[in-house]
């Protein structure tokens, strides 16, 4: 992309409430005025239990990409600010260390050039979809790039969470929750809870028990084609419905949950010389990696 073309470009900026990503932040915004892009910069929204019409507000159309400063959970709020828009993402890694992120800061402005000269490519990722019906009609919609958790509040008794797949039945967790997640969120909360790594580009989705009661209820990888439907078995009055871990609901014993396959994947922004299993290893410390 040449020089003149510069000033019709808007760019989409996505900051970490941190002093040193906002400091970070700043610099590049200047940067990029000065080379007449146009920056659009999202306000800060912390995670927040409910859904609400302020986290719902998108990013507006025609961005040329996204351009986020800060570690996973900063990603994913961006990830939602898109929505289901087809804008590409690079994430900079500021703070703790993150699986989203694709540069380290010290990279970022060589990166961001290259991605104003049209000099990089993206790499597809999966998102769910998921619904949440009451009282026979929806109630609420969202998509996740990482996972949905139906977990129990701290001092509930056991969940029991009636499990269909392409309605067939498949088992009842009793379990302090469940994880459904993309492989992209393999990596996530649902590695915390004992599931396993999935590379982004296998065709699955990852549902994983946390702290079943049932030691038999293992992790279990099942086809993206599959339609995963879910009830509670017994009534619980504290019990929630989170997306991405930013925001989520309460849901009710006679909620059903419809999840499956998301018609609009996120596009990640990738960078020449940078392998998946390289940044794997050096996330979780394995022999031949780097911190």
């Amino acid at each position: 992309m040449n020089k003149h073309s510069l000033k019709n470009i808007k760019i989409g900026l996505v900051v970490k409430k941190d002093l040193k990503a906002e400091e970070k932040g700043n610099e590049l915004e200047k940067w990029l005025i000065a080379k007449k892009v146009e920056v659009i910069r999202k306000e800060y929204l912390p995670p927040n239990r409910i859904l609400s019409d302020k986290i719902k507000k998108k990013a507006p159309p025609g961005l040329f990409c996204v351009l986020v400063l800060g570690g996973d959970g900063t990603f994913l709020s961006a990830v939602r600010w898109i929505g289901d828009q087809s804008i590409p993402v690079l994430g900079v890694k500021f703070g703790d260390v993150g699986f989203l992120a694709e540069i380290s800061e010290d990279r970022l402005f060589d990166a961001v050039e290259a991605v104003l000269e049209n000099r990089f490519s993206t790499s597809s990722r999966m998102r769910l979809f998921v619904k949440v019906f009451r009282n026979g009609k929806e109630f609420a919609c969202e998509s996740v790039l990482n996972d949905i958790v139906i977990n129990k509040g701290a001092l509930a008794r056991l969940a029991h969470i009636q499990t269909y797949i392409n309605d067939h039945y498949l088992t009842t967790y009793r379990a302090d929750g469940l994880i459904v997640a993309t492989t992209t969120g393999s990596t996530a909360y649902s590695l915390a809870a004992g599931g396993p790594v999935v590379h982004p580009s296998v065709p699955a989705i990852i549902m994983t028990p946390i702290c079943p009661f049932t030691l038999t209820n293992r992790p279990l990888i099942i086809p993206d084609s599959s339609i995963i439907t879910i009830k509670l078995e017994k009534p619980l009055s504290d019990i929630m419905l989170t997306f991405d871990g930013q925001q989520g609901m309460k849901i009710n014993p006679k909620d059903i949950l419809i999840i499956q396959k998301g018609q609009k994947p996120i596009n990640m922004i990738t960078v020449p010389g940078q392998d998946y299993f390289d940044v794997l290893k050096t996330k979780l410390r394995w022999s031949g990696g780097r911190v």
